[in-house]
Formats: C-alpha cells, structure tokens, sequence
C-alpha cells in the first residue's frame, strides 16, 4: 500500500487529483494537507470515491512540527505538493502571503522530507518522492511569433505569483542537485473543469453569463493562454510520477492558442445553444472590457514534446469538449457554488478586485 501526503488537496486541482487517484489506483492511501484557505473547501472532497483511503488533515505546510508528523506517522512514501497562492490578480493586491506559502512553505516541506527521507548519513528510505506542482507562469511572456516554452526556457516571471512559483522551483530542484533527494516537477499550463474557485476566468464568466451579470475582459482581451482540462493534468502528474526521471521538469498542456475573447466568445455559444429561453440571449451581449491589471501577459504556449517523448503522456480532452463539461458541471452544482460564493472572502474580493476597473 502506497501512502502519499497531497499538499492543498482541498483546492480546485489537488481535490481533482484525489479524486482521480481514488478511482484509478486502489493501493494506496492519501494524506491530505489542506489550510482551508478561501480556495481551499471541504465542499470539494464530497462523494469522493473509495473515500475510505482518503484521510483530510486540516493544518498548514508553514507548521514543521505538524508536517513532520504526517510523514513520520503514516509511512508517506511520496509527497505530491499542490499547496500554493495561485491568482496572479491577488498577488499584486497582496504579494506577502504568495511568499509566505509559495517559498517559504515549499522550503519548511522540502527540508521535513529531506530529513525524513534521510534517517542518517549512511541510510536512507529508497522509495521517497516529493513532486512538485508549478506553472508556465515562471516563464515569463511570449511574443506572438515565439516557439512554446521548452523546459529549458528562461525562467522571466512578471508577477509577484510568478516569481514566487519560480522561486519554489529552484528550491525544489537544489533539494535534488545538493542533497540527491528525489524529485520531479511539472510546470503546467491554465487549468480549467470542476470545483474551480470562481473568481478565476471560466468559472466566472459561465456564473455571470448565467446570471446575466456582465463579462469583464481584461484591456482587449486578446491575450493567449494554452488551456488544460483538469483531469488531464492528473494524468500527467501521475504518469510523470510513476515513469519521470528524478531531477527533472516536465512542462504539462495542450498546445491550443485561443484568446481569452475567444474562450468567453464560446462559453456564451455553449449558453445560447443550452438556454435558449434566457433573457440574456445572446450572452455575448454581456461581454465589457474593463481596465487590464499590471504586468498582463500576453501569451503562453507550451511544449510538450518531453512529457510525450519521456513517459508517453497525451492529453485527452479537446478545448471543445472540456468548455461542454465544465459548463455543465457549474449549471448542474449550483449548491457548491451558492457554499462557495457565500464566503465573505470571496464577495469582498470581488469588490475589491473589479469595482474600480473602468469600463473601456
């Protein structure tokens, strides 16, 4: 029996992952960490499969005392490390706690595991792993006639979330060069599906086209993300797991190039086709530009031929069908986003975050 320690498995991706390990691979057991920070919520460990393995340990990676006791107690033989501040919008409004966790967080884990994997200078525990989750943010910004980011891109992140997450993978990767303990990265691209906090792109415009609320587009909204559906990046890490080489990064997408105008243009078709009757038919209609945040990207595109070549991952689900199911998803669990939205966090973020955002 496998024991793995999952970091920030109450959020959007780390909940997905559970979820899909729990169906998938019946021999082990999952520990998980989660704060339950405004993104993280029990809500999203509800009905999950086999839901006997799965153990929820509320508590925070910034707690040495608390982290070295999920390993050393449940035998953990590999740590798969979500815990994170991910919204790019947050960490300009308040970068110090991207710091606080994406840094100083990921270094407090890195050392309890070095040290437990390590039991002295002669012995070690053979089969530990700690695999870190990260983002193409850390690359920086891509001209529109510029290749995809390869895993030996220059590291140029351009906000306080990027090079926070950047600086995390250099910790990770000096844990593995200086002490040999083993490691694995995947540096992944824009996620989207179920269970996402609906602050970020997808979510709110499906929620507020649904609603009738107005669709805020960042300056012209032509900026180019690569979109990953959510389930395929489990796979990906669970593949990169089993099958990566210790040391390395593997960057995770779906080589699709559409701009943010062009994923909210096809949400509001799937809306149209889907509630014909709305009064807010066409939903198009709804679609404002609002003043762009600082320091906005303005292309991402990733390479996959690594993860591909080295341990034959593929992604499976097209941008087409993944917009189909995560509508769907948002329309038919309107309990979880009513739970979500009621926190007081959120709707004060919300404020804060477009209330003074001109219309252009």
């Amino acid at each position: 029996m496998k024991n793995i320690m999952v970091t920030g498995g109450a959020g959007f991706i780390g909940s997905n992952f559970i979820r899909f390990l729990l169906a998938a691979e019946p021999d082990l057991n999952i520990y998980n960490l989660d704060l339950l920070t405004y993104a993280g919520s029990l809500e999203n460990l509800k009905r999950l499969p086999n839901s006997d393995r799965h153990h929820f340990i509320e508590g925070d990676i910034c707690d040495r005392d608390l982290v070295k006791k999920v390993l050393s107690e449940n035998d953990i033989d590999l740590v798969v490390h979500f815990a994170a501040e991910t919204h790019v919008d947050r960490s300009i409004l308040g970068p110090e706690a991207f710091i606080r966790t994406n840094i100083r967080g990921t270094f407090i884990l890195l050392e309890a595991v070095r040290k437990y994997w390590k039991i002295d200078s002669r012995k070690i525990r053979p089969d530990v792993h700690f695999h870190h989750i990260s983002t193409d943010e850390v690359y920086g910004t891509l001209a529109s006639d510029e290749p995809a980011f390869s895993e030996d891109h220059q590291i140029s992140p351009n906000s306080p979330y990027a090079a926070s997450k950047a600086a995390s993978d250099h910790l990770v990767r000096s844990y593995f060069h200086t002490y040999g303990l083993p490691i694995t990265i995947t540096n992944c691209s824009n996620n989207y599906g179920p269970n996402q906090f609906p602050e970020k792109l997808i979510p709110l415009m499906i929620l507020n086209a649904i609603e009738g609320k107005p669709l805020p587009i960042y300056g012209d909204g032509r900026q180019i993300r690569d979109w990953l559906y959510v389930e395929d990046h489990c796979r990906a890490i669970w593949t990169v797991v089993q099958s990566g080489k210790k040391g390395e990064t593997y960057n995770v997408g779906r080589e699709n190039q559409p701009t943010n105008l062009e994923i909210v243009q096809e949400i509001c078709r799937i809306l149209d086709r889907d509630l014909p009757d709305s009064q807010f038919t066409p939903h198009e209609n709804l679609i404002v530009y609002v003043t762009d945040r600082p320091g906005h990207d303005r292309r991402y595109a990733m390479n996959i031929n690594k993860i591909i070549g080295e341990v034959e991952w593929n992604p499976q689900v097209n941008l087409k069908d993944g917009l189909e199911l995560t509508v769907a998803w948002y329309r038919e669990n309107s309990d979880w986003v009513k739970k979500i939205r009621d926190q007081q966090e959120y709707q004060s973020w919300m404020e804060n975050n477009y209330h003074d955002r001109s219309i252009s």
